[in-house]
């Protein structure tokens, strides 16, 4: 069974709204009571939260599938439904949110910081919300809104200060236990280290951790043995301690190979929080409490600080050298700390729509000649809270988008009468409104629309182009 998970894909799905009510207040001697339809909740969110207690994903690999609440439906008497519960998923500091395509969404460090994967749902209009003067008793009300669904991809990359770069059996995690409190798995035998392990360090007032995560070797930035999944967790580091084995048995391995080895790999990784040879490195040459391992070390210590590298000897079983490397590594971490940028106060960027934006898009449907297929948050919103079994409703949707310009918008594209039009899921008939003016317009039987029954439309058109022609006069005579 996994122990320790740092990526794994999550499904979510955020809470639904709730459907609003058509309802008509009942009661003795108050035959016109009015509409009293309360409006659903709305949908619960997916929401990550950042807690310290949390170290990995373990918990998101045994169950993937992630859904919040949904709202409920409202009620008569103008009562509301309840809004659905939120989601919130607990998540180690240093997660990455990205999109199923790779694009970083969010990256979680700090403890409490809070990001919506996943909104809910608006709830539904009930009846009660949408009367007016013309429609003084709505038959109908709007359904809720689906919430947001879909992939993310979750990826943990530790946040630690400095991160131990070596080979398998160099001997990174004798260190992190030899400088602080940690006991990684430590054995006598050739092993390589599957998960991170991380260490928290005292050096006279400075306070840092150490990761001590995966070894590397060659081929690992293409993501031969380990590979990203050690790369992963040095992106955050602030300073590199490359980890050199003088004590190695393996022929053709001495300390300058493998540390050009694993100069290579850190080159060629390519990563989310810039480049691994960007960050200051120092260098360890560990076991030298082997007699040949200190010959060792004693004739390539000049070579590495000629490349500009200071270099340390120690040993992590005797702990020979480690005040020196850690009060070093410190001072690394004290001009990293200083070197940032200081933490800024929140500002709220505000972004208005521009003075073109009608808030739609129309365009020729590719997959049917002469169609059309309309775009934009509120069109495709309105036509999923839409009843179609409900000719008042389908009505109102009616008005909305003649309100909002898109039927305007169709005909100045030439479309016909019939031509189809798709709004989201949903694919109509174009029909104008057969020029009836929607402030002309009152509706009669409740949960109906004589403009959606062809039978009757003549009929109101003959008693529209009535009205009209009073009108007319009326403002003749007033002339």
């Amino acid at each position: 069974m996994a122990g320790f998970v740092d990526r794994v894909v999550l499904h979510v799905a955020a809470g639904n709204g709730g459907h609003g009510v058509a309802s008509v207040h009942r009661e003795k001697f108050k035959p016109l009571g009015g509409p009293d339809g309360g409006n659903g909740g709305r949908g619960g969110d997916v929401v990550l939260v950042v807690d310290n207690n949390v170290h990995t994903l373990l918990d998101f690999h045994h169950h993937p599938h992630q859904r919040a609440g949904n709202g409920k439906q409202g009620a008569g008497s103008h009562r509301n439904g309840a809004e659905g519960d939120d989601l919130e998923l607990r998540v180690p500091a240093g997660t990455v949110v990205l999109s199923p395509t790779g694009e970083v969404l969010a990256d979680l460090t700090g403890a409490g910081t809070r990001f919506v994967v996943a909104h809910g749902g608006r709830g539904g209009l009930g009846n009660a919300a949408l009367a007016s003067t013309r429609r003084k008793a709505p038959g109908f009300a709007l359904l809720g809104e689906p919430g947001e669904a879909g992939d993310v991809v979750l990826e943990l990359k530790s946040v630690a200060d400095v991160g131990l770069v070596g080979f398998p059996s160099a001997g990174k995690s004798s260190l992190v236990a030899g400088i602080s409190a940690a006991r990684p798995k430590i054995a006598d035998y050739p092993f390589t280290t599957l998960v991170p392990n991380l260490g928290v360090v005292s050096a006279g007032d400075t306070t840092f951790t150490v990761a001590d995560v995966p070894g590397l070797i060659p081929g690992a930035a293409s993501g031969r043995g380990l590979g990203l999944d050690f790369l992963r967790h040095v992106e955050r580091c602030a300073v590199l301690l490359h980890v050199l084995d003088c004590a190695t048995l393996d022929p053709g391995r001495d300390p300058i190979s493998d540390l050009d080895a694993l100069e290579s790999e850190l080159g060629q990784y390519e990563g989310t929080f810039g480049e691994l040879l960007a960050k200051p490195r120092l260098v360890a040459l560990n076991k030298v409490d082997v007699p040949e391992a200190r010959e060792l070390a004693d004739l390539v210590r000049s070579e590495l600080e000629g490349r500009g590298l200071r270099v340390f000897e120690i040993s992590a079983v005797s702990h020979e050298g480690l005040r020196e490397l850690t009060f070093a590594l410190a001072e690394a971490v004290e001009a990293d700390r200083a070197a940032r940028p200081a933490a800024e106060a929140p500002r709220i960027v505000l972004h208005p729509r521009a003075v073109n934006d009608a808030g739609f898009t129309v365009e020729p449907d590719p997959e049917q000649p002469g169609g059309f297929v309309v775009r934009g948050e509120k069109p495709e919103r309105w036509v999923w809270q839409t009843a179609f079994d409900n000719d008042e409703a389908v009505g109102y949707l009616a008005d909305r988008l003649k309100r909002l310009g898109v039927e305007d918008q169709l005909a100045k594209l030439g479309a016909e009468r019939g031509a189809a039009v798709t709004i989201g899921a949903v694919t109509f008939d174009f029909e104008p409104t057969a020029g009836v003016d929607e402030a002309e317009y009152a509706p009669t039987r409740r949960g109906s629309d004589v403009r959606l029954d062809g039978s009757t439309r003549t009929r109101a058109e003959e008693r529209l182009a009535a009205k009209r022609a009073r009108r007319a006069h009326d403002e003749d005579e007033q002339e």
